[in-house]
This record gives C-alpha cells, structure tokens and sequence, in this order.
C-alpha cells in the first residue's frame, strides 16, 4: 500500500475517532437528561396517598411520575391495574397517552451515527479503500485453472534435464495412485535455481499444463507487509486455498524475499519476514499424504536461502536452470519464429551461434526486436539485417545516430574501438570480433562486439588476462597515438578491475595463493579482513590490472600501423564487419 493512501486511511480513523467521542458525548448527555428511578408501582402509589406525587403519566404499562420535589420515577403497572383511578382519587394530575415517548432521545443518538456512517463511506471512497485494503490476511495468489488453456512443455525449449526432472512431478499429479501404491510419497517442495531469464516462471507454468491441474502463483514479495503477521496470515490463506483445489501446484517466484537465512536475533532482525518464513516452514509441514499439493518455488540466489527451507521434506529437490548452449538456443530461437514470416537468408543456427550468453528471456527479446524492425521498415518478411540489428539492440541498445561528435572526438573513438579490436584479435585464446563501429549505442559512443567461437564453462588465467587486456586496449590506444587519455574507458576499467578482483579473491590466481576471501558468516554479511591482508589483496588486484596493461601495450606497439590504417578506415565507413577487419589486418 502507498505511503500516501496509509496517510489518507489514518487521517481518517482520526476523524471517525473524534467523531464517535462527539457522538458518545452527546448520548452520554442525552441519557443523563432523561435519566429516572425505576420504582416499583407499589412506591408510587405509597408516595401518592402520602402526597408526595405531583402529576403522572401513563403510555401503556409504563407509568412516568414527577414528585413534589421535580425527581422522575418509572414504574411498571400491571395491564387491567386502575392505576389511573388511584391516583386521581389522591389528587395527582393523571396524564393517559397512547403515544411513544419523546423522540428526542433517538434523535439525539441517531443523527451522530448516520453522520458518522456518511462520514466513513466518504472517507473510504476518498482514499479509494475496496475490499482487498480490509482483507490484509488474504494471500493475492493468482490462480490459473485447470479448464484454461496454457502452456505445456512444448511451448518449453532449451531446458531438457529440467523437464525430465519435473515429469516426475507431472505423472504424480496425473496418476498419485500408482506412486502410492509403491509407498512413494508425495514430492512437497521443488526449488527452481538459475540467473534470470532463464525460464523459471515459464516451466512451472508447463507443469501445471502438463498435468492439467490448477496453479497458484504469488511472488515473494506479496507475503511481506509492515505489519507483523500479516505475511504469515496470508501463507495460512494461500494454503488453505490450494487444499481446496488439490490436487495443484502452488509456485512462488523470488522465494528469497522471505526465505533469507534468519539471523540470531536483535535490533536489526525483520520480524514479519521471520514470521512469514516460519509459517511457511508449518504449512509445509502440515501437508497430509492424501493432499496432492505441489511447491514450486523460484531464485536467482540459492545461496542466502535458510537451510531449514532445503531440508528433506520440504524443498529437498533442486533443479538447475542453466543459460542455453548452442543447440538450446537454436530450439529456443524456433519457438519463439513460430508465427513469425521469416525471410528465406534467415539463419537460425548461425543466429544461436552468435548468441552465446544469451537468457531465453534475451533471446525472445531479439525476436520481438527484429518483428518490430521488419514492421517499422515496411517489410513482410523479417531478415537476417533485422536479426542481427536486434540482437545489437539487445546487447548495447538502440543506435544513436542523433548525437553530434565532433571530428576529434570521432577519431578518438574510433582509435579507441580499434584499439580494442586488435587486442583481441592479436590475442588467439580471446573470442572473435564479429564488428567494429562508432555509432553510438545507448550509453556507448561505440561499439566493438566480440563473441566466443565456442560456448566456454570454464576461462583459464591466461584467457582471463586476455579479457583484461582487450578491455585496455581502447585506452592505450588513446595513450598511444594522442598521448593522452579521455574518459571513454571507464567502463573498460571498471569491467577490467573487477576480473582482477576475483581473480584474487575468489579464484585464486594470484601471488597470495589458493585462498579464498570472500567468506561469509551465518548472517550472509562479509567478514572483515585485516589491514594487512586487505592490503596484499589491493596490491595484488592492481598487479594484475597492470600486466594486462602492459600487455595490450605490447601488443599495440607491435601493431601500431595496423592500428592507425584500420582507425582511419573506420572513421570514413564507421562501421567495420568481422571478414572486413580480417582482410584489412592482412592488407595493412
């Protein structure tokens, strides 16, 4: 909820607040007005042989007497009493009425409570409360059902292991029976881990298709609100709702924002996360062998979640959602064509080839990219220029031809791209350059795009130093024909000094040893390391900054001609393609 609409809602309980004191003030000084004696009718009719009575009223069986002294006392008569005759043969003045008492006491109370009903219904329509902003404890999961049609694990390219690891989820679903009757028990808890975009959501989705069973989704982040409690009411509700449909599948995406490791306690320790986490923690262990509920649950961050979460019994089964090699990028690739009108030089396989690293996320972008290109330039057919123009878009942006540069700043920047260029080219354990150009692409003045001619899982210390080194190319390159350096390689040191950072601290490859340090205590926070220590490792990081360096130094000092033949190129035609730069290397 907004800070605004908590602020409009508490401005409001303070008006209705005021309103009910007003209110209860009045019938306070309402009832006190008309406050009497209740009597017996025995009393009154003493009092009156003794003249003590003054005058009376009689509405029904109720008898309303005012003494000598102005005091008002109630009675109650019986029905046929002649109560009426009594009193006037002992001289008081006998008023007989049919009708109802004085309204003036129901409409001294009334009027503040309608004002205070039309006060509150206008408060809430002002603040635009509804019926989700009374029900705090009710989960907000959107469930998909069974009869709606979704995807299946056709839809699903690219994740073949996750698939043979979820069917087993899929045919206990189908048929709960036949594991049963085994003695196999239900699966409780399935936790998805891989980096985003890799199609967590969309799997979950083809497992509920698959079994043709209701699916329940929530983010993490719905659990939690400020106030204490309400997270884990909301995880009691969501549950409650699953059991209803079993058998289903309940999948909750982002699980780390309530399942973080909890820590010992104190002033910084999130209650309501803990709260949430630990009626999370109850339901799942609350499930009966006859409910076929199934938790699938989703992160990018498997290493800050609590272990109680990964314990058997719960989220014991883990699948691991990779970003697609060659062959499931291509499947990827023709899933998403599919409806798509491609042009007859449009090469997927050769597409996958140039795309690797690329999420499933990343590559349905690049298809919806180059549908749009294809629209905007008027074609039917979307091509193979539409195709690699949109994966340029996705991986440094749309180009910036707007942006005026001037003739100095052009050549440095070309300068600049070439000198990355023929680091990586000159270095053979570094990836090949598939363009050269300096037309600016989002926040870049220009571009050098490299891809690796093999997807890679593993870089050794040489290809890593290799990476550093064409990473400083571009600025000495600058340092090399300017004699002087601009701010276009921030970004290259930046990327540069972080390979070497973790070279150090988490690789081990360097001068202080196989050591790793970046542990991490219980709480998930770094532990601190000494002054000495930290500054070995600064030392080392900037050792190993320095030798990629000097190496593009090297390699450009060697190939100084070639630099300055393929830069003056490219300030004329801007943009240099793969082959291209392969021949101008050759013929300069």
């Amino acid at each position: 909820m907004k800070p605004t609409v908590q602020k409009k809602i508490l401005l409001g309980v303070l008006v209705l607040a005021v309103l009910a004191a007003i209110s209860f003030g009045v019938f306070k000084m309402v009832t006190t007005r008309y406050d009497v004696a209740v009597v017996p009718i025995s009393e009154v009719l003493n009092r009156a042989e003794q003249g003590q009575i003054k005058k009376a009223t009689i509405t029904g069986n109720t008898v309303s007497v005012v003494d000598q002294e102005g005091k008002t006392l109630r009675a109650v008569k019986e029905e046929s009493s002649p109560v009426a005759e009594i009193l006037r043969k002992d001289g008081v003045e006998v008023t007989v009425s049919d009708t109802a008492p004085n309204p003036s006491v129901a409409l001294f109370v009334l009027v503040p409570l309608l004002g205070l009903g039309a006060v509150f219904f206008m408060v809430a329509r002002r603040v635009g409360l509804n019926n989700q902003t009374f029900s705090f404890g009710r989960s907000g999961a959107r469930m998909i059902s069974a009869n709606t049609p979704g995807v299946t694990f056709v839809d699903v390219a690219g994740v073949e292991e996750a698939k043979i690891e979820l069917s087993e989820v899929v045919e206990f679903l189908r048929c709960p029976e036949r594991f049963k009757a085994l003695g196999a028990k239900v699966p409780r808890g399935v936790l998805l881990v891989g980096p985003p975009g890799t199609g967590k959501t969309l799997i979950s989705k083809a497992v509920a298709g698959e079994a043709g069973v209701p699916f329940f989704s929530i983010s993490g982040s719905q659990f939690v609100e400020m106030y204490v409690g309400v997270g884990a009411s909301r995880v009691r509700d969501l549950f409650k709702q699953a059991k209803k449909h079993a058998p289903c599948i309940v999948f909750i995406d982002e699980i780390d924002a309530i399942g973080r490791q909890r820590g010992p306690g104190g002033p910084g320790t999130n209650d309501e996360r803990e709260h949430t986490l630990n009626q999370l923690l109850v339901e799942m262990d609350g499930f009966d062998t006859e409910e076929n509920v199934v938790v699938i649950a989703a992160t990018n961050r498997p290493d800050v979640l609590d272990q109680a979460l990964l314990r058997p019994g719960r989220f014991d089964r883990q699948v691991t959602m990779d970003a697609p090699d060659l062959h499931s990028r291509k499947a990827i690739l023709e899933v998403h064509a599919k409806g798509k009108p491609l042009a007859g030089d449009v090469e997927l396989e050769s597409l996958a080839r140039q795309t690797a690293g690329f999420s499933g996320a990343d590559l349905a972008n690049l298809m919806n990219e180059a549908a749009i290109l294809a629209a905007r330039n008027g074609r039917n057919m979307i091509e193979q220029r539409d195709m690699e123009e949109a994966m340029l878009r996705v991986v440094a942006g749309p180009e910036r031809k707007s942006r005026v540069l001037t003739d100095e700043e052009k050549s440095i920047i070309a300068y600049h791209e070439v000198g990355h260029a023929l680091v990586m080219k000159s270095l053979n354990k570094f990836d090949d350059v598939q363009k050269v150009s300096i037309i600016s692409r989002g926040q870049a003045l220009g571009i050098t795009v490299q891809l690796p001619k093999e997807d890679r899982h593993l870089m050794s210390r040489a290809q890593l130093i290799a990476r550093m080194a064409a990473a400083m190319g571009g600025r000495v390159a600058e340092e090399l024909i300017f004699g002087d350096f601009t701010t276009g390689a921030q970004q290259d040191i930046e990327h540069c000094t972080k390979i070497a950072r973790r070279m150090v601290c988490e690789f081990g490859m360097s001068g202080l040893g196989a050591v790793a340090f970046h542990h991490r205590n219980g709480g998930g926070a770094t532990e601190q390391l000494s002054e000495s220590l930290a500054s070995r490792i600064d030392e080392a990081v900037v050792g190993l900054v320095d030798d990629s360096y000097q190496l593009a130094k090297r390699v450009l000092l060697e190939r100084k001609d070639k630099l300055v033949a393929i830069a003056e190129h490219l300030k004329l035609v801007e943009t240099i393609e793969g082959p291209e730069l392969d021949d101008l290397l050759v013929r300069a």
